[in-house]
């Protein structure tokens, strides 16, 4: 049995190989002349990989990412894809987050596509606006309650959430002491209640925030409480719960914005960070990626064979992985383009 990495990044998504976790070698690199925000696996079907390209809508692989097709050719359906997600209760149904805002479904693997209008019923979705000129506002991530499908979580770019209980026929603004750019949306497994936000501290900067990177809710987003405030850093990105203790999560944040680390020549001062009292206390991952290079930490995902061994892959395309939870890291010397995303699966 063989690991497999999935990368999405600004010219393609990259298909990596593994026998043993640490050697690996990159078996396809696919359409290369569309920047992917990002990749989804097919549950129980690791061949099977969807993409979101930023202007031609999702496309499929079947063969781990060697050839490719849009299964919606000439229909309806997203355009700039931001993020998709599988509805962890039916396989054949995928969400597509775009630029600018609107919320994709489809039941039938990416065939066909509904827009959910009803999105725009929230007076506040049209009134959002995007800091820089050349971004539209748009959905940066979509969550689904793993215990139950009507209920919905949507990031909104630089907007706050939105929340549906009902699958999505009336939402709910979220905005509430928490940041307003909400960049990822994580569920506790065990208590859907429990929702976990990594944001880019767009309100920390102006002092308009109670909290900097990471928040956290025991009451389904009602109310918030900051998290990590060990750290003066306010943007992260990345958010994982480990698959099997479930106390544990994992994170990465960095000194300020985008804007702010060109003018540092790019260096972000990232770093990761481990919780193991689900996000009461965070601690520094000593000697992980933040030694070898200052550019953010994109994404962070488990092998699904060894839940103890996790990736974590830095927007410069430099990877890094774990076999012992993050106490200890190793680089993967691939060459990846810079990447958006990351997933794993195991074939």
């Amino acid at each position: 049995m063989a690991s497999i990495l999935y990368v999405a990044s600004d010219e393609g998504v990259v298909t990596l190989k593994s026998e043993d976790g640490r050697n690996w070698k990159q078996e396809y690199h696919a359409l290369k002349d569309w920047q992917i925000p990002e990749v989804a696996v097919a549950p129980n079907a690791p061949n099977k990989v969807y993409a979101g390209t930023r202007g031609d809508g999702v496309w499929m692989s079947e063969d781990f990412g060697a050839t490719w097709k849009k299964p919606c050719y000439g229909k309806r359906g997203p355009g700039k894809v931001r993020c998709l997600t599988f509805d962890p209760h039916d396989p054949n149904t995928i969400y597509a987050g775009t630029e600018p805002i609107d919320v994709f479904v489809t039941h039938d693997g990416a065939k066909n596509w509904e827009r959910l209008d009803s999105v725009w019923n929230i007076p506040w979705v049209s009134t959002i606006t995007y800091p820089v000129a050349a971004v539209e506002p748009h959905v940066r991530d979509i969550t689904i309650d793993p215990k139950d499908p009507k209920t919905m979580y949507v990031a909104l770019q630089v907007g706050y959430m939105l929340k549906t209980i009902d699958g999505g026929k009336n939402w709910e603004l979220l905005n509430k002491n928490l940041d307003c750019d909400v960049h990822t949306i994580v569920l506790h497994p065990d208590d859907g209640n429990k929702v976990f936000i990594a944001t880019g501290g767009h309100d920390a900067r102006k002092a308009q925030a109670p909290g900097r990177a990471l928040y956290s809710s025991a009451d389904g987003g009602k109310s918030w409480a900051p998290m990590a405030m060990e750290f003066k850093e306010e943007y992260s990105v990345p958010l994982a719960v480990h698959p099997t203790k479930h106390n544990v999560l994992y994170s990465a944040v960095a000194n300020g914005q985008p804007g702010q680390w060109r003018k540092r020549n790019g260096d972000a001062q990232a770093f990761l960070i481990q919780s193991t009292d689900t996000g009461k206390t965070w601690k520094k991952l000593d000697g992980a990626v933040s030694q070898a290079s200052q550019s953010f930490v994109e994404s962070i995902a488990f092998d699904p064979a060894n839940a103890d061994r996790l990736y974590a892959a830095q927007r410069s395309g430099d990877l890094f992985g774990s076999d012992d939870s993050g106490a200890s890291w190793f680089k993967l010397n691939l060459g990846v383009p810079e990447l958006s995303d990351m997933k794993t699966a195991h074939a």
